[in-house]
């Protein structure tokens, strides 16, 4: 027969929570770990499956005031008591468990003041933050919208450091995005083990580096028809009007179900996945 590889769980942590979990982090005291749904973050005992610590609540009493929810929840990888946690209105809350008990009461709070004079329909959406990741480092912190990838210094709550924009070019597309849903897609971010380059997804098999020293950023294609075995990947660019040149692609013709939600970047080597619909691609850097 066939070797075939089947997971089963070691243990099951049950009852704790009402609407889908977002977010699972395990705490750098290796004895605890965070889940996170919509309007609350517990606490868990990694030896304790029948109960939790409500650590986060930000249900209203009437639920008719809910104004924002939690979409992503992380700990920090050096100091155990610290954790973060983004909301759907495009804000990032740091909060200190040693502080108090319930952390109601975030110590910092991050946000990029909106420019009024680009302010739309569309501008709540799309300044939801999907994914919120601490580099390894531990001093910056990574967030992903539905437009651009942001890093903050964990020292400056009043703007990011570096903003990247992913996929620009969809501006002037909100209107059929978020027709077809798109507009809510729930793209992810990873840092490389050095932290000197960030990845993530876009749409069309589409996925972006960037490189944080250079400034340099590239789009690549995660696609059976263009992904031989040992083939290097050729670099893409989305033609927005105008004359298309012989290599671009037209921003028209992207096929926005083809998505590259989930990346990962390996901790230590150039080796990176990223999970394309139902294909996972394992990438490796050139090696001469």
């Amino acid at each position: 027969m066939d070797l075939m590889v089947e997971a089963s769980p070691r243990r099951i942590f049950a009852n704790a929570h009402t609407y889908h979990i977002n977010s699972i982090s395990v705490n750098s005291d290796h004895e605890t770990y965070l889940s996170a749904d919509d309007l609350r973050i517990n606490l868990w005992h990694l030896e304790i499956t029948d109960r939790s610590f409500n650590i986060v609540d930000i249900k209203p009493a009437n639920m008719e005031e809910l104004t924002e929810v939690i979409t992503a929840a992380e700990f920090h990888p050096h100091q155990c008591n610290v954790f973060v946690y983004s909301s759907s209105k495009g804000t990032i809350r740091l909060c200190d468990m040693r502080s108090s008990a319930l952390c109601d009461r975030h110590s910092k709070f991050f946000e990029e003041p909106e420019d009024p004079s680009s302010r739309s329909f569309f501008s709540e959406i799309i300044s939801s933050i999907s994914d919120v990741k601490f580099s390894h480092s531990g001093r910056y912190m990574m967030t992903r919208d539905y437009l651009s990838v942001k890093v903050w210094d964990l020292n400056m709550e009043s703007r990011p450091v570096e903003t990247h924009q992913v996929h620009e070019y969809l501006r002037s597309k909100l209107c059929s995005l978020y027709e077809n849903d798109c507009i809510f897609d729930k793209f992810e971010c990873c840092w490389n083990g050095s932290d000197s380059a960030i990845m993530t997804g876009s749409y069309n098999n589409f996925f972006r580096m960037f490189d944080r020293n250079t400034r340099r950023d590239v789009t690549l294609e995660a696609s059976r028809e263009n992904s031989k075995p040992r083939a290097s990947l050729k670099p893409r660019k989305v033609c927005t009007g105008g004359k298309r040149k012989k290599d671009e692609i037209s921003v028209d013709s992207l096929d926005f179900n083809k998505k590259i939600l989930h990346t990962a970047w390996h901790p230590m080597e150039n080796i990176i996945a990223v999970a394309a619909t139902n294909n996972l691609y394992i990438f490796q850097d050139k090696i001469n």
